[in-house]
């Protein structure tokens, strides 16, 4: 790659987009060191704060992460899951070829604060299970889960139906029809227990989502909130323009 010093685009943008090109394209593959900061100053004959600027923002965005005292590799690709259809962890993890589990950290009665007895639509301090869960795919953790169900409607739950799919559970088993749910996301930093469990560094960028479900007749089963790796995880959706 040749740099355009008259391009409108500044030489730091421009040595990004190659590294991501080339990160893209496959030919630098997931866990591959890149060149260090001084063989890419000699490459493109630029400064060593441009070839800084440049892989900040890579590593920024999940493209590349550092190993302190060894150097700067290529960051495995982000889990995508599309905000259309409604589908459990197992399901979005096995449409992409990756293989989920989880790993149960907590499960008992609790009683309900006054935002899960709203979602749930039962009295506040009234019982309902809390399930704490590390969703992992192909080993490695990407989310910290936590979901509450009411005990009246969600029977015969023990720690073994929750190593695997909730959701096959409530339709296969129990003959719920689940049929919509609403998700709130938002931004936020891991806390130092989320952080401890993700794998990830203390306050490093997690995504938040917030979901309440819904089985035929309106029937409230869960309320999950569900901390995602901001290195790991995006959502993506589709939109129309209205006229």
């Amino acid at each position: 790659m040749n740099i355009d010093k008259y391009s409108p685009f500044p030489i730091y943008y421009q040595i990004q987009e190659w590294v991501k090109q080339l990160i893209e394209d496959g030919e630098w593959k997931p866990g591959d060191k890149i060149p260090s900061e001084n063989e890419l100053c000699d490459k493109f004959e630029v400064s060593r704060m441009t070839i800084r600027q440049a892989i900040n923002n890579l590593v920024e965005q999940g493209y590349l992460y550092r190993k302190r005292g060894i150097g700067t590799f290529v960051q495995l690709p982000k889990v995508e899951q599309k905000l259309q259809g409604m589908t459990g962890f197992t399901e979005d993890m096995l449409s992409r070829g990756l293989k989920p589990s989880s790993q149960l950290l907590s499960f008992g009665l609790v009683p309900a604060t006054a935002k899960i007895a709203d979602r749930l639509r039962i009295q506040e301090g009234e019982s309902v299970y809390e399930v704490r869960r590390i969703r992992l795919a192909d080993d490695e953790p990407i989310a910290f889960e936590t979901t509450y169900l009411s005990p009246t409607l969600v029977k015969d739950i023990n720690e073994e139906i929750l190593q695997q799919s909730l959701y096959e559970h409530l339709e296969q088993k129990l003959g719920f029809k689940l049929i919509r749910a609403t998700q709130a996301i938002e931004a936020s930093i891991a806390t130092d227990n989320e952080a401890d469990h993700l794998h990830i560094p203390k306050k490093a960028p997690v995504l938040v989502m917030r979901q309440w479900s819904y089985a035929e007749g309106e029937l409230p089963l869960e309320y999950v909130k569900c901390i995602y790796r901001g290195d790991r995880y995006k959502f993506i959706t589709s939109i129309s323009r209205n006229k």
